[in-house]
């Protein structure tokens, strides 16, 4: 493994630094969808959580 050297380490950070900003300049130009109005789903909290499906106390994983 070689060893980390400032120069090494101010690359990394300067990536990671318009990395953030340029994910940041995505959020502010995202559009939300305009979706419509799902009809005869479930009431209450989304039932897809952690990966599984959760309908009248069965679970299972897709």
């Amino acid at each position: 493994m070689t060893k980390s050297t400032p120069e090494i380490e101010a690359r990394i950070k300067a990536a990671a630094e318009r990395a953030l900003a340029e994910a940041e300049a995505r959020k502010k130009n995202r559009k939300d969808p305009d979706l419509p109005l799902e009809l005869g789903g479930r009431n209450g909290p989304e039932p897809t959580r952690f990966g599984d499906w959760e309908k009248k106390g069965i679970t299972s994983d897709f």
